[in-house]
C-alpha cells in the first residue's frame, strides 16, 4: 500500500512511531516526511498486518492529529528488506 497521512504529523514523533509498529506487526516498508507536512507510507505484507498498520496509521502517536489518509494498493514487490525503516528526505 502506498498511504498519505495529513494533519498534524510531523514533528510529533510519527515516523519513529510508524517503525516501531511496523515491526511489531511484522510487515515491510518506508516512511518519510514531505515538504508539504504530510508523511508518506509505502507497506507490504499480509493482508490482516497491512489492515492492522492502516488502522493504526489512522490514529498515530498521541502528539499527532490525523486528518486524512490515502491509501492505494500498490502490485507486491520482492524485497530482501523485511524491517520497516525510515528514509529522512526533505
Amino acid at each position: 500500500m502506498h498511504v498519505i497521512v495529513t494533519g498534524l504529523v510531523q514533528g510529533v514523533g510519527f515516523r519513529y512511531f510508524t517503525v516501531m509498529q511496523a515491526r511489531g506487526i511484522g510487515v515491510g516498508g518506508w516512511v518519510r516526511n514531505l515538504n508539504d507536512g504530510s508523511v508518506e507510507v509505502e507497506v507490504q505484507g499480509g493482508r490482516l498486518a497491512v489492515a492492522k498498520l492502516l488502522s493504526w496509521l489512522k490514529v498515530g502517536p498521541k502528539w499527532a492529529h490525523v486528518e486524512s489518509i490515502d491509501a492505494r494498493p500498490l502490485p507486491p514487490i520482492p524485497s530482501r528488506h523485511d524491517r520497516f525503516r525510515v528514509f529522512n528526505e526533505r
